[in-house]
């Protein structure tokens, strides 16, 4: 009886200590109004950066169409599955080499410019009269360190995402996250810059980070009382197990006892 006495003050103990975490310190958007409008940066385009991988297709229109072939080595998109993985690697330059034209200086460009600048250089070196000409990333993956199961690697399709659908992939925040420890790390002119975001308030859209960037890392912290919480458990579970072990040599000490 006394046993089973201390199992339950353990049990409710540790329920007490797993339901102290405030609303306040978890709750996302807490300043959030009916009908807010928040303006965001409708402008945001990812720029090229070293190392990215960029999938260039060019097609031609009407009696074009063979005249683009030289310019698409790693097979037409329509009719081979290559480009999903294969691509031009921008190196420590910013630099591509792309069939022909040579070595493209593509670093800080948006896909756009990238796009605007191939196509014109067709046409000015009479390669082609009307080039259609698509660049996408291929690499646009954004890593989350400290969720529960460690981390995780999440593929973007398109090229943009926001601190807040980062975390939803990611699968949300337990309620032992720092809200207000949320780091965004990005490299930028050669350093890597951090700048901790915090999702419980709507001011956290307004911040440059918010918009996130290829290969941006996201780290999150934990609040001492997660591991305390987590030492606390272990140690529950292995004061029942001994609990258990005693009680059961009790009932056979009984057993023996009472037969003599």
């Amino acid at each position: 009886m006394k046993f089973n006495r201390l199992l339950i003050v353990l049990a409710a103990t540790a329920l007490m200590a797993s339901s102290c975490i405030s609303s306040k310190e978890v709750s996302y958007l807490q300043n959030l109004k009916h009908n807010q409008t928040i303006p965001l940066n409708g402008n945001f385009e990812a720029v090229i950066s070293p190392y990215d991988q960029l999938r260039i297709t060019v097609v031609g229109v009407g009696d074009e169409k063979e005249l683009a072939e030289p310019f698409n080595p790693f097979g037409n998109v329509q009719n081979s599955g290559a480009q999903n993985s294969i691509g031009y690697l921008v190196d420590v330059h910013g630099d591509i080499q792309f069939p022909t034209l040579g070595k493209l200086h593509v670093q800080d460009m948006t896909r756009i410019q990238l796009q605007e600048a191939i196509k014109n250089k067709l046409i000015a070196g009479g390669y082609m009269n009307n080039p259609m000409v698509d660049v996408r990333f291929l690499n646009f993956r954004v890593f989350v360190l400290g969720t529960s199961d460690g981390g995780k690697v999440l593929n973007i399709d398109n090229e943009r995402c926001t601190f807040l659908e980062a975390l939803a992939m990611a699968g949300g925040l337990n309620q032992y996250t720092k809200r207000d420890k949320i780091a965004v790390m990005r490299e930028e002119n050669g350093k890597i810059v951090t700048r901790f975001l915090d999702p419980r308030s709507t001011d956290v859209i307004y911040d440059p980070y918010f918009l996130l960037q290829q290969n941006d890392i996201i780290v999150t912290q934990s609040f001492r009382r997660a591991y305390t919480q987590q030492n606390f458990d272990r140690t529950v579970t292995i004061v029942s197990a001994l609990a258990s072990v005693l009680s059961s040599a009790a009932m056979i000490y009984l057993v023996v006892t009472g037969q003599k």
